[in-house]
């Protein structure tokens, strides 16, 4: 099927979207180590009543555990210790940990039954964000960049910006290969900005090197690569000769994009004051506003630090300080800009936590434990409804009594809400047609809007 009429896009190789779409890019507030829906958004009140007892076989059915907690000679309930309020016309429930987002309840497409295959960090958020557990698949952001191109010939189509948060315990890493753009050509990976510094290394030429004196080295580089391109067929180079002119152009473009002295004092006000600190989360959603509006059509926001096995009380608390008041804002300044309409916020981690204890509760150091079987993401923005709650989970938050979303149904609502079939949208590789939700995925149309 033939591309609709759109603004003219740079870099996309696909004949698509396949109909019309109800966004044009997406913000992927990524938060790396899973953070625990029982202290955030998925309350609980009966773990309080049964606080400390042993949770009960017929819910927990025989389901594996981790191998941090399948020694511990007790797995005892226990609630959140923090204030759970509703807010907005749902009444959907919220922590005192995140009074912002709460605050953005009516904006919010929140999902409590979503679930996954991994149990473990690494293949979790390789799922999450390549769909697939193994290494080596595109990410989303790469397929979209293939796929649908960037309405900016000057900025790359996927961006990505990492932040490491204030809890200092189990920082999970994250790696290259959560951008990459696998067996797709290399110029679809994503483009990570540097936290300090220039965001992008070299964008000032060398002393003695006029920018005349560049396009002509880079012109004359593109011949010589034009000329090898036509003898060999290797289709890298014709992605390196991309990926020097983005270069090129970025050297214009990446200094007016990262100099916030244009942002007024109420911006900062919005964002909160970490919003000055280059690298931080909160700066770095600023900076994914300013990316949305020129163009770029996926970024993504890798944040560190939710991995409370243990100290979660005080982890977690720094955690959500980091996060909470930036990622409202991030919202609500895409909807004063007008850009919420055709701009999708996605919020989340790759799993999420137990109901029972990690570590002796008596201690106030306990922590909890990885659970793939349950846990709550939300969206805000064009194609989803504002104001709604997906889903629903047992009485101990264990397991899904409603509506279970897998991480594959996810994905592929996503690529539904950028007009692309995500069962159409195909790469052959090695003999065999791949794509980002493998032979999975449903489009969850219950959150459509």
């Amino acid at each position: 099927m033939h591309a609709l009429s759109a603004p003219k896009v740079w870099g996309s190789e696909g004949e698509l979207p396949h109909f019309q779409p109800k966004v044009k890019r997406v913000i992927y507030l990524c938060q790396s180590g899973a953070p625990s829906q029982h202290d955030l958004f998925d309350y609980k009140p009966e773990l309080k009543r049964l606080q400390g007892q042993e949770i009960p076989d017929s819910i927990r059915m025989g389901q594996r555990l981790t191998t941090m907690t399948k020694d511990q000679d007790s797995l005892p309930l226990t609630p959140t210790k923090f204030a759970f309020r509703q807010h907005g016309k749902a009444g959907m429930w919220f922590s005192e940990l995140v009074p912002h987002q709460a605050g953005i309840a009516d904006q919010m497409c929140r999902i409590r039954s979503m679930h996954t295959d991994a149990i473990n960090h690494d293949p979790g958020m390789t799922l999450l964000m390549t769909g697939h557990q193994l290494p080596g698949r595109p990410s989303l952001g790469s397929w979209l960049s293939y796929g649908l191109g960037s309405e900016n010939e000057e900025l790359p189509a996927f961006v990505v910006l990492v932040s490491h948060g204030s809890a200092k315990l189990n920082q999970q890493p994250v790696f290259d290969r959560l951008w990459s753009s696998g067996f797709l050509p290399s110029r679809y990976q994503g483009v990570r900005f540097r936290s300090n510094g220039d965001p992008v290394l070299y964008l000032n030429n060398p002393g003695g090197i006029s920018a005349k004196d560049r396009r002509q080295a880079l012109d004359t580089l593109a011949a010589m690569n034009q000329q090898q391109s036509q003898l060999v067929g290797d289709p890298e180079i014709e992605s390196r000769i991309a990926q020097y002119e983005m270069a090129y152009r970025m050297q214009m473009s990446i200094p007016g994009l990262t100099d916030m002295t244009s942002e007024p004092e109420s911006v900062f006000q919005a964002y909160g004051e970490d919003a000055r600190r280059p690298g931080s989360y909160a700066a770095n959603c600023l900076l994914a506003r300013r990316l949305a509006e020129r163009g770029v059509r996926f970024i993504q926001l890798m944040h560190r630090g939710w991995d409370q096995h243990r100290s979660l009380n005080s982890e977690l608390t720094l955690q959500c300080r980091d996060t909470d008041q930036a990622s409202a804002a991030l919202v609500n300044d895409l909807a004063r800009l007008g850009l919420l309409e055709d701009t999708l916020i996605v919020w989340g981690g790759e799993f999420g936590r137990t109901a029972f204890a990690q570590g002796s509760i008596e201690r106030d150091d306990y922590g909890r434990d990885h659970h793939s079987r349950c846990f709550t993401m939300w969206l805000a923005g064009g194609g989803v409804k504002a104001g709604y709650e997906l889903g629903a989970t047992d009485e101990l938050g264990y397991n899904i009594t409603e509506d279970p979303v897998h991480v594959h149904d996810l994905n592929a609502t996503l690529l539904h809400l950028l007009g692309i079939d995500h069962k159409r949208f195909t790469y052959r590789f090695q003999g065999r047609d791949f794509r980002l939700t493998d032979v999975h995925g449903n489009v969850v149309r219950k959150i459509l809007s």
